[in-house]
């Protein structure tokens, strides 16, 4: 076998598919070598530095104000959504943590993905806990796969059922998303 070496590699008819092996070929990276815009985008944000104020029995956006990081700029902090770039479509791992506080025995917690402004009706977009008796915090841990096209957006929704104001506590609720293919 040979070995090629070059710089750049173009589909020769400009139609943008160019195809290296065939089906059950392996390619395999060499040592130290690390392949670009894998899982990209993709962020993490976090409500920081104070909590948010839930109110009972209805929807409210979470806000996660901060970002540990934002691969291709596409989380807004004020706003809390995630919009999906231009030619970045595909299927993403979205993930997120709601931590509330004081809720009494079963009372219930619900985290919902919203898409492009409405709420997912798919139960697999959504998770719910019921807080157990002599827990003074409740955490809803949440993830799944969505197919998303380009502009597409995501949030996070929060509701429980505790009968007044809770807090959506910082810095442990967090929401974040990476692509995994097309």
């Amino acid at each position: 076998m040979g070995t090629i070496k070059t710089t750049n590699i173009e589909p020769i008819a400009d139609n943008g598919t160019v195809t290296l092996g065939s089906s059950g070929d392996t390619f395999t990276l060499g040592s130290g070598v690390v392949q670009s815009n894998l899982n990209n985008p993709a962020f993490v944000a976090y409500r920081s530095p104070s909590s948010q104020s839930i109110p009972s029995g209805t929807n409210t956006k979470a806000i996660f104000d901060a970002e540990l990081f934002d691969t291709d700029s596409a989380y807004d902090t004020s706003t809390g959504a995630f919009t999906v770039p231009s030619g970045k479509g595909g299927k993403y791992n979205i993930f997120f943590t709601i931590f509330i506080d004081d809720l009494d025995d079963q009372d219930v917690l619900l985290g919902i993905i919203y898409k492009n402004g409405s709420a997912t009706t798919n139960p697999v977009y959504q998770n719910q806990v019921f807080a157990s008796k002599g827990t003074q915090n409740t955490f809803l841990n949440f993830s799944s796969v969505m197919s998303l096209s380009d502009s597409d957006y995501i949030e996070v929704y929060v509701q429980h059922d505790q009968g007044a104001n809770q807090n959506l506590r910082a810095p442990h609720s967090h929401f974040g998303a990476y692509r995994i293919g097309s």
